[in-house]
């Protein structure tokens, strides 16, 4: 059943939605039996009796027609091959649709409230209402958490943090003093924000620290993954602008800025005082090089290397140093002949060779 899990060990009611309900909540258009019931989530592949999935992969559409889901999601355009069992609820995009629904049912999970005994808060921080602190959680002096925040277990919120309204921390993360989240923040476990940057200056006996003064500043609705980075800036701020959603395993360096609604993959590395802009793609793995500035709308293939200023809005990159991917293929199809290319040199060279000693 959807059983709603309570963040105080407890179970909630079991739930059930007819295909009617979730096409009046979604605006979609039943197809078949619209008091057809289901009471959770499966993949298409794995459908099972009371379940409801979605079809938004062409390559998954050979599925629809066996799935044992009771309910299934598919794009309005989708032109049936043959009959099949499941209630069909048709939706402008399958996939935005779940999401929505993924989102109610995780609206109607409650909330974590109350202060833990052991957690450690200073006299000096302001905290909202109906804001959960975790055991072992410490708020450091002249800290401000804001309405209806969650903070877990373990996490630190160093001096004159800035935490807004509806934000969760979640356990081990550590956020250094001085740094400001908007309202909506989710950082996951272990993250790190206002790291020092990593600045020093060589000396004749190594290396002179060169002290961090600035601050990050992550905007309203930004999601930051598990074990990410935020480096604080030399000086000003390390900006991640409204509706970033960030991987887990990131590095953002100091003096940074990424912009509004632009997304990264896992292990994306970004060097100091890069600028990435809105509404940009990054894959996995890639590299930016510091001090350059990425345009909006740029498309960032996985394990790109890019070392320079890109063209304009709606550019898109692949390989290492980064190209667009017609002169990557081009480049990729000479290097499968490159054996062959050394063969012939080789034998031209020795009938050069050859001819030389002859005259």
């Amino acid at each position: 059943m959807l059983t709603l899990h309570t963040n105080s060990d407890k179970y909630y009611g079991d739930m059930e939605f007819t295909a009617k309900q979730i096409a009046d909540l979604i605006g979609g258009r039943v197809e078949g039996n619209e008091n057809a019931t289901i009471n959770t989530f499966a993949k298409i592949e794995e459908g099972k009796p009371g379940a409801i999935s979605f079809l938004s992969n062409p390559k998954y559409t050979h599925y629809l027609y066996d799935t044992q889901s009771s309910v299934v999601l598919i794009n309005e355009d989708v032109e049936l091959e043959k009959p099949v069992s499941a209630t069909l609820i048709r939706v402008k995009n399958a996939y935005e649709s779940v999401a929505k629904l993924l989102q109610f049912y995780d609206s109607m999970t409650p909330r974590k409230t109350g202060i833990a005994p052991t957690a450690s808060i200073s006299e000096k921080a302001t905290v909202g209402e109906n804001v959960y602190i975790g055991a072992y959680a410490v708020i450091g002096d002249g800290v401000v958490i804001g309405n209806d925040t969650q903070i877990y277990p373990h996490t630190v919120i160093g001096d004159a943090v800035n935490i807004g309204n509806k934000c969760t921390i979640y356990p081990n993360v550590t956020i250094y003093q001085g740094c400001q989240l908007g309202n909506n923040v989710t950082i996951h476990a272990g993250s790190v924000i206002g790291a020092d940057g990593f600045g020093f200056a060589p000396n004749t006996e190594g290396y002179d620290k060169i002290p961090q003064i600035g601050i990050v500043v992550i905007e309203d609705n930004v999601e930051i993954g598990a074990n990410t980075c935020i480096d604080r800036s030399t000086m000003g701020q390390t900006i991640i602008h409204k509706g970033v959603k960030l991987d887990n395993l990131i590095q953002v360096a100091h003096n940074c800025e990424i912009g509004e609604n632009t997304v990264m993959s896992a292990q994306v590395g970004m060097a100091g005082s890069t600028k990435v802009g809105a509404w940009c793609m990054v894959g996995g793995q890639a590299g930016f090089a510091g001090h350059i500035h990425v345009a909006d709308k740029t498309f960032v293939g996985a394990q790109c290397g890019v070392i320079s200023n890109t063209k304009g809005d709606g550019e898109q990159l692949i390989g290492s140093p980064a190209v667009n991917p017609k002169m990557y293929f081009k480049a990729r199809a000479i290097d499968a002949k490159l054996p062959d290319m050394y063969r012939q040199i080789a034998a031209l060279q020795r009938e050069i060779e050859e001819l030389k000693k002859k005259d």
